[in-house]
């Protein structure tokens, strides 16, 4: 009998389901078809081992012509079965080991319902087995949603450093520029002190020379009262004689007049001698009294002339910098002036100063104008310098009660310090560092005129006063930067403070996007990569909006259209303020903020009143793929409550949108 004679059927059967998967539908006794051609069982295959074992006693080894030990007809059997459904599957399917152990497993269950015997220890280890993976499976289930939490964390972990890095360069490049500033100052200070020594020492020689001259006018007072003296004792003798002509003058009273008058002047020059010994290095009084005055004076002046070159001081860097911005368009125009011949070269060669920038001295362009329209230069130099002098040198504090902010509350005279715009942004940035960071150690964020209060109390301590008035006078001065508008906004109440830190997290995010485009990591990107990365960076802005970005871009850092340096547009002016591109993309963002709070009033549009789950539903109209976390922000904002107390009240419609206009509410996802 030939083996093809005993190739058996199929000893399984499958059927596809709805998933494309195999599922077994019956199983046939691996005995009923191991027959010969006559229908009888075959002898060299038992169903027991029993049996088995016995004919392996009786026939320990059959070989086969080859030599080798001849397999059972059942075992090569199931080889066949296992290698036809292992090639049966498909191997690209995704649970393609999970099939191949099932095909397994039916191998092993058709060896356990032959050997009886053995049944119940297999199908024990069998049991366990299936326990075991089960077991592991779930543990594999509860472990695959931790795979996606840990690239989350990952991702949050290199953006915590990102932002770490970025501010550590501009904490270093600031405490660089601190060190640079103290350097100079010392040497200033030195220069000042070589300068009052100087001084000192010819007040010394004055007060000498001075002395000197006191010392003279002292004896020569003396001289003339003993001399006015003698005289008066010689008219009186004279007049006693002319009287007493007639009386003879005694010869021993005259030489004992004689030597009584010399031990007197003897006396007295022992007295004058102990005199000068004794008060040669004596100041009198008047003279201390008004030297003292002097310096007290001069003092005053020293301090009130190093308050004024320090203000004339910064104004002349800033006019450096300002002519050295101009000098090529300077220089520019006169090489065409030359070049055509123009008969205007005093006009060119000699530019007027930009008298615009001292607008902010004069509260406005338009008062300054009004100043300085129709004078010459030297007149409005005048009008300036009497504009500084005027300014006023003490604040009156307004006091403690409630009604006036926490960082104002002072009483008394206040010292103005005099705060020029350059100072107002540097104090600014410190605070809203300092405030980040306490936000970041904390769960809540205090009030920003709280923590302005702490900030200058803590900083300055006895002089926070003056820093809290000279600063809010110098922001005041100063509305028309946008970057210290915002800041007074957010201070007063009328702007939230998440439009700040809204912004920031806009123009990190930006720049980590550009960063992750520059593979080369040279510090510039081709138009092509720079335009993908804005549209990754803000995948909600227009094709216009993009194209602008990209032109101001361009502009700003006069791009021959080739790479754009991108860590170029992240650098900041001499005032502490960003550049064109980033201003665009703030004014953008709150285009945007903006247009949403439309697409939001026109869903309300009808509702005199609205509670929170209106503003909910109209929330996930206009946007549907904003979180909970997110809306329930929202909201809170709304209604100005906490997101877990969020009730079913109902307020104006208008007021529930002032509110989120002024917050940074911005849309999640696509319209």
């Amino acid at each position: 009998m030939s083996i093809k004679e005993l190739q058996l059927p199929p000893l399984l059967h499958f059927e596809s389901d709805s998933r494309g998967s195999q599922r077994h539908t019956g199983r046939i006794s691996m005995s009923k078809f191991i027959k010969t051609k006559g229908g009888e069982t075959s002898s060299d295959l038992s169903s027991g081992p029993a049996e088995v074992t016995s004919q392996i006693l009786q026939k320990p080894r059959e070989k086969i012509h080859h030599g080798s030990l001849a397999k059972p007809r059942f075992l090569e059997q199931l080889e066949c079965h296992l290698k036809r459904e292992l090639e049966a599957l498909d191997t690209h399917s995704p649970k393609v080991q999970e099939l191949r152990l099932q095909v397994y497993q039916e191998v092993f269950g058709y060896l356990i319902e032959e050997f009886k015997t053995y049944k119940p220890i297999l199908s024990a280890i069998k049991n366990e087995y299936d326990i075991t993976l089960a077991h592991l499976r779930e543990q594999v289930r509860d472990l695959l949603p931790l795979r996606a939490k840990i690239v989350l964390v990952s991702e949050q972990c290199e953006k915590r450093i990102l932002d770490l890095k970025v501010q550590e360069r501009d904490e270093i490049r600031a405490l660089k520029q601190e060190c640079q500033r103290l350097q100079h100052v010392i040497k200033i200070m030195r220069r000042q002190q070589s300068a009052l020594q100087i001084k000192v020492d010819h007040l010394k020689e004055d007060l000498a020379t001075q002395y000197q001259l006191y010392r003279d006018e002292r004896d020569a007072r003396k001289l003339l009262i003993i001399r006015i003296s003698t005289m008066d004792s010689t008219q009186d003798t004279e007049h006693d004689d002319n009287n007493e002509e007639l009386e003879p003058e005694d010869p021993m009273v005259v030489k004992m007049a004689l030597q009584v008058c010399r031990e007197d002047l003897t006396k007295a020059r022992v007295e004058l001698n102990r005199l000068e010994v004794e008060y040669s290095d004596v100041v009198p009084r008047r003279d201390w009294d008004n030297l003292n005055r002097m310096h007290k004076e001069t003092l005053m002046k020293l301090e009130t002339l190093q308050t004024d070159f320090g203000l004339i001081k910064s104004e002349y860097d800033t006019l450096l910098e300002v002519h050295q911005q101009s000098a090529p368009a300077v220089l520019h125009s006169n090489q065409s002036v030359v070049e055509h011949g123009s008969d205007n070269k005093h006009i060119v060669t000699t530019p007027r100063p930009n008298w615009e920038q001292c607008s902010e001295m004069f509260g406005g362009s338009e008062r300054c104008k009004e100043l300085f329209e129709g004078q010459s230069s030297q007149k409005k130099l005048e009008i300036l310098l009497q504009e500084m002098n005027g300014q006023n040198e003490f604040f009156i504090g307004l006091g403690a009660s409630s009604d006036v902010p926490i960082y104002l509350r002072y009483d008394g005279k206040i010292k103005n310090l005099k705060l020029n715009k350059t100072d107002v942004i540097k104090v600014i940035k410190d605070i809203w560092r300092n405030k980040t960071i306490e936000n970041e150690k904390n769960d809540y964020s205090r009030d920003l005129q709280v923590f302005l209060h702490s900030y200058l109390e803590e900083h300055y301590t006895h002089k926070a006063g003056d820093w809290a008035y000279s600063l809010m006078e110098s922001i005041q001065n100063n509305l028309k930067d946008d970057f210290i508008c915002l800041f007074n906004d957010i201070l007063t109440g009328k702007v939230d403070e998440s439009i700040y830190h809204g912004q920031t997290q806009l123009l990190s995010h930006l720049l980590k996007v550009l960063i992750q485009s520059d593979r080369t990591q040279c510090g510039s990107l081709t138009v092509l990569e720079f335009r993908e990365a804005l549209k990754k960076a803000f995948p909600l802005k227009s094709d216009q909006d993009i194209e602008e970005l990209l032109m101001v871009a361009q502009t700003e850092i006069r791009s021959n259209g080739v790479r754009i340096s991108y860590q170029t547009l992240y650098t900041e002016d001499t005032d502490g303020r960003h550049k064109e591109f980033l201003n665009l993309v703030k004014k953008q963002s709150t285009a945007e903020r903006l247009q949403y709070i439309s697409e939001l009033r026109a869903q309300l549009e009808g509702k005199g009143e609205v509670d929170a789950e209106h503003l909910r539903t109209a929330f996930k109209t206009i946007d549907p793929s904003l979180d909970s976390e997110t809306l329930d922000w929202y909201l809170s904002v709304a209604f100005k409550t906490k997101e877990c107390e969020l009730q079913a009240q109902a307020l104006n419609m208008e007021v529930v949108l002032q509110r989120l206009s002024v917050a940074n509410v911005k849309r999640a996802g696509p319209e």
